[in-house]
């Protein structure tokens, strides 16, 4: 089987790593296609994953339309050249265009209600839509799946990933006292036009306070002055989990690093206005803190709250709420398979 992997965010690679290795080793062919946008293919490129970049990150409604029509274009020649007998994204929207065009399935996986522009510009065209039984936005009728459990389940399913103490230590790991990961990003994803979040005048004061007990990672997406660039983290991208996992607390704008820290066992706080589904089904375990204002003070009081609780609690709410749920790298083959292009006589993929 011929399989074409769309990669347009640095989550993406995580989320397709296990089951591009899975199609690989059974003997299907496997090409993807990349999207210079933040560490995507930098992370390609550490895993030595083979890939071509068909576009770069647009800024604004102008530049994010100039890029769908370039992506969309130079999409459609690869997928004349390769001849996949599937296409599969997360979020899928250059593969729906260029899918229903050239009649080659498109399979998506999503979880972002607040993305309205893109699935109005997606859903009419996918052949088939993965989402998680969270998800609380418009879907295509009578071509979706409602999964249980988050897209992180397909590399933090407990078969898939085990924390590394001596990898977070390598990374910048204190073990001589508490680490705090803060994560701050640019929104200028199509999902965040118009839309902003914690503010370099609020994220000050709540660095200084964990700064008090312990060590600061931050990520960012955006510039930072010299003060907050000095704490910026400087590990190797892949191993940035192995380092959150060891954290005590992970507070940020990111509703996928969020639900990573999460998943690892570490307490979250998420400062954003953003609704997210899965964001929401793990505030409701215990797993993730809602911070829907933003501001110095109520961040503060969230996090001494949070270094209140005993640690062992959100690793048990973490180990509940995994039960039952189903190893998604599976579930990524499993539904390429279902809908690739095959001959309707013998039941096998069209040559």
């Amino acid at each position: 089987m011929r399989v074409l992997v769309e990669i347009v965010h640095p989550a993406n690679v995580l989320f397709f790593k296990r089951p591009m290795a899975y199609l690989r080793e059974r003997g299907d062919e496997v090409q993807v296609v990349s999207r210079h946008k933040d560490m995507a293919t930098t992370l390609l490129d550490s895993l030595s994953i083979d890939h071509t970049p068909v576009s770069r990150a647009g800024s604004g409604l102008f530049g994010l339309a100039s890029e769908l029509v370039l992506r969309d274009a130079r999409l459609a020649g690869i997928v004349r050249k390769f001849r996949p007998h599937v296409m599969i994204g997360f979020g899928g929207l250059a593969i729906s265009h260029v899918g229903k065009l050239l009649g080659v399935p498109a399979v998506a996986f999503y979880d972002t209600e607040v993305a309205k522009l893109q699935t109005r510009l997606t859903w009419p065209f996918i052949t088939h839509l993965y989402v998680p039984d969270s998800y609380q936005g418009k879907v295509p009728e009578g071509r979706h799946t409602r999964v249980p459990g988050s897209k992180d389940l397909s590399y933090f399913h407990p078969s898939a990933f085990t924390p590394n103490r001596e990898i977070a230590v390598a990374n910048g790991l204190d073990p001589q006292r508490d680490n705090f990961f803060v994560r701050l990003v640019s929104w200028r994803a199509n999902h965040d036009l118009g839309k902003s979040g914690l503010s370099l005048e609020a994220a000050r004061p709540l660095i200084a306070r964990l700064q008090t007990v312990g060590k600061v990672h931050l990520s960012s997406e955006r510039p930072l002055p010299p003060d907050l660039e000095a704490l910026r983290y400087r590990g190797t991208p892949l191993d940035v989990h192995h380092l959150l996992a060891h954290c005590r607390l992970c507070i940020g704008e990111s509703a996928t690093m969020a639900c990573e820290a999460a998943l690892l066992g570490t307490p979250s706080i998420y400062a954003s206005t953003d609704f997210r589904g899965y964001v929401e089904q793990l505030v409701a375990s215990g797993l993730i803190v809602s911070a829907p204002e933003p501001d110095s003070d109520s961040l503060i009081r969230h996090v001494d709250g949070v270094l209140a609780r005993d640690r062992g609690n959100t690793a048990a709410a973490r180990d509940a709420w995994m039960q039952g749920k189903p190893d998604w790298a599976r579930m990524v083959v499993d539904a390429l398979d279902r809908h690739a292009l095959r001959d309707p006589a013998r039941g096998q993929v069209v040559n």
